[in-house]
């Protein structure tokens, strides 16, 4: 799974033009975090077709960047964030962002983008998703 960013001036119904362009070329949105930071908007977005999605916003005017995603799931009790957090760390892996995909029950599925992407995959295979394998 891919991670995509857009950083757009801010404005009433950004959201709503994003999501139009992205539904008007059938590409489902994962996740989405969405943050105004002074008068600039930043929408991350979790897509399956990165690249089309990427494509799309491009040609709608949108500045779009991708990073890889290492997608996870845990057990939602304390700790278990930490116990990731702590494998990465330990072995000199930054984590750069960290999205909450979905939440039921006792479970969590988290996409994280970290500055490698390929090693964590390696270190977080028994906490992988079906859709990680990729990144």
């Amino acid at each position: 799974m891919k991670s995509i960013t857009v950083v757009s001036d801010d404005k009433v119904g950004l959201l709503a033009e994003i999501s139009y362009v992205l539904a008007k070329s059938n590409i489902n949105i994962e996740a989405l975090d969405f943050d105004v930071v002074g008068k600039k908007a930043v929408v991350t977005l979790t897509v399956q077709n990165a690249e089309n999605a990427k494509e799309a916003l491009n040609s709608a005017g949108y500045d779009v960047a991708e990073e890889n995603c290492v997608t996870i799931k845990l057990t939602d009790k304390p700790g278990e964030f930490n116990r990731v957090a702590s494998l990465l760390a330990h072995d000199g892996i930054n984590i750069e962002k960290v999205h909450m995909v979905s939440k039921e029950g006792k479970r969590a599925i988290l996409s994280l983008v970290v500055d490698n992407p390929e090693l964590a995959t390696k270190i977080l295979n028994d906490y992988l998703t079906t859709s990680a394998a990729s990144y």
